[in-house]
């Protein structure tokens, strides 16, 4: 997971074509769902908003952060700040987040927009994601509940995996320089052309994390 701006993009004008009490998701069209989803790629690339993974391989579908089947939360059907790109996986993210997670409050969740995931969560070089020490009480449940709703860090999980094998080559790559002694400044230039290459790529999050966060 990554900081995501939404002000990059503005809402599709297709939504303003919606209103809750009238309308239902199921009523927007093909056409429409896929301006919105031209608007999601401009925030995410081709990226799922929660795992990272590359959604041309994992599938997509459009998320509503604050489900739109509660009660509570059917006004923001169609509300942009609700709405991600997600993958289509049923084990992880939007999907088990609304069919697999069991009961938990939307509040504990880490928003990619509103909040900044770095400040809760650490990427390793194994494929895990391990919680920032010194949150406070609240900030390491909703770290905690984050990682749980969107199955993110599944033990032995395909998330898991498909991250490690992500890393393996920076993680070699850093070993190297480490090992080799480079001066700290070759390190930091080396690793900040390593990462300028590998933004678009899936994952980007745990790339960025085994060049910098060991510095």
């Amino acid at each position: 997971m990554r900081k995501l701006d939404r002000t990059t993009c503005a809402a599709p004008p297709c939504l303003g074509g919606y209103q809750h009490g009238a309308h239902s998701w199921d009523d927007v069209t093909p056409a429409h769902k896929a301006e919105i989803r031209t608007h999601l790629e401009a925030i995410q690339r081709r990226r799922c908003a929660y795992c990272e993974g590359d959604i041309d391989t994992l599938g997509q579908h459009i998320e509503h952060f604050r489900r739109k089947g509660d009660p509570a939360y059917r006004h923001l059907t169609f509300d942009w700040s609700n709405l991600f790109w997600s993958c289509d996986q049923t084990d992880s993210c939007g999907h088990f987040k609304d069919h697999g997670a069991g009961p938990y409050n939307v509040n504990d969740l880490v928003n990619p927009c509103a909040d900044d995931p770095d400040a809760f969560f650490i990427f390793q070089s194994d494929g895990t994601i391990s919680i920032r020490h010194g949150l406070s009480a609240a900030d390491q449940h909703r770290a905690s509940e984050t990682l749980r709703v969107f199955s993110l860090d599944a033990e032995w999980g395909r998330l898991r995996a498909m991250r490690k094998i992500a890393v393996s080559g920076y993680v070699n790559d850093a070993d190297t320089a480490f090992n080799a002694g480079w001066p700290p400044d070759d390190i930091r230039a080396y690793f900040a052309e390593e990462l300028q290459i590998a933004q678009s790529l899936p994952f980007y999050t745990a790339i960025r994390h085994v060049l910098t966060e060991r510095q």
